[in-house]
């Protein structure tokens, strides 16, 4: 009898706890969301794994000595995963929108806005018994607005280690939402003649100046934000790599072979932060709650800013690009192509939507290293 009794406690179904059930039932709904609806599913379907993983009794996954404990060791308490990944959407993008025309920065800039504004939404929060933010937790928190999973797992292994599940799943999964966040605002705020705006051609940009780009960016945060140089140094690598012609096959690893092997521990290391003595906690709703707003404030104030511009301009600029400021490349532009050609079937702003898409990543690394130089 005694022998199954100790048989009896060393099973799983002897050990769970009401917290590790509801946990693994998130796992299971961030896989439904990436494998059913495919929102994200790169990301989405390894963090909802290894948050099964990682509260199933007994097993250690994330205890000293397990593989996810390893893994988030690693990649995310030394910020290496997230710099690698950086590296790899270097080397994915394209900045021939942005260089043709600069003034789309401004709208990278402004969507970045959000991030500001939920710092002090986070502090705020404060006042409601139950919520404890320190100002690292809530910068860490406010980069949910820049719609970058990297940035934000970057920033909040650095600033608030304790709260990176929730941000990180936060963070994903508003990227995930965009389709749907993203195009009520952007008609709230823009006149359906607005929206048949069409823009003219963009310029062909040179390889010569596609080189210099990377490089001068680096240099400029060298020189005045030398905080953000891990996630714009390695941003620039990749991406000199892919306009450089002269190192394809590193390319072509970091675009493929080397992102995809660190997306995938990547998501197994922050779904170890899934646990449910982390995860279901007061704050965990806040920071859902602030990401959101984040976000949508970001959408906004990049709309708006693509307003400013238009009136500017004599009504040379379509706003619908602006909510493309936020750092969800390339769904974020691909959205606002969708809803132009809503509005006007022959009204394609794609190329021109990358131009604010790309500044948005370079503005959310730049937000981040601002970031980590107060309160880092």
């Amino acid at each position: 009898m005694e022998k199954l009794t100790i048989l009896w406690h060393s099973t799983a179904l002897a050990n769970f706890t009401p917290g590790q059930l509801v946990m693994m039932g998130v796992g299971l709904l961030l896989l439904y969301l990436a494998i059913v609806r495919k929102f994200e599913p790169l990301l989405l379907l390894p963090i909802g794994f290894g948050a099964i993983l990682t509260n199933i009794p007994l097993a250690g996954f994330s205890e000293p000595g397990g593989l996810l404990y390893y893994i988030y060791l690693v990649g995310i308490d030394t910020g290496v995963f997230p710099l690698l990944i950086f590296m790899g959407v270097g080397a994915l993008t394209d900045f021939g929108a942005l260089i043709a025309n600069p003034r789309m920065l401004l709208l990278g800039a402004a969507a970045q806005f959000g991030i500001f504004a939920t710092l002090f939404g986070a502090i705020l929060l404060n006042l409601i018994p139950g919520f404890e933010f320190s100002l690292k937790d809530a910068s860490a928190i406010a980069i949910i607005g820049g719609a970058d999973g990297p940035t934000a797992i970057f920033l909040a292994s650095r600033l608030a280690p304790e709260l990176l599940g929730a941000i990180a799943v936060a963070a994903y999964s508003y990227m995930a939402l965009v389709p749907i966040i993203q195009p009520p605002i952007m008609r709230a705020l823009t006149t359906p003649a607005e929206r048949e705006i069409r823009m003219e051609q963009l310029r062909v940009v040179s390889k010569r100046e596609k080189i210099i780009f990377p490089l001068a960016v680096l240099l400029l945060t060298i020189l005045f934000l030398p905080s953000a140089t891990p996630l714009v140094g390695m941003f620039c690598l990749g991406n000199l790599m892919r306009e450089c012609g002269v190192v394809e096959r590193l390319s072509k690893t970091a675009q493929n072979e080397l992102i995809n092997i660190v997306t995938i521990f990547l998501g197994l290391a922050v779904g170890s932060k899934l646990s449910a003595d982390k995860f279901l906690k007061l704050e965990t709703l806040g920071i859902l709650a602030l990401g959101a707003i984040a976000f949508a404030i970001g959408t906004a104030t990049g709309v708006l800013m693509a307003k400013l511009m238009n009136r500017l301009s004599g009504g040379k600029v379509n706003p619908l690009i602006g909510a493309a400021g936020v750092s969800a490349v390339p769904m974020a532009a691909r959205v606002v192509n969708k809803v132009g050609l809503e509005a006007n079937p022959h009204n394609f702003l794609l190329m021109h939507a990358m131009g604010p898409n790309v500044a948005g990543v370079l503005g959310s690394a730049v937000a981040a290293g601002i970031l980590l130089a107060l309160v880092g």
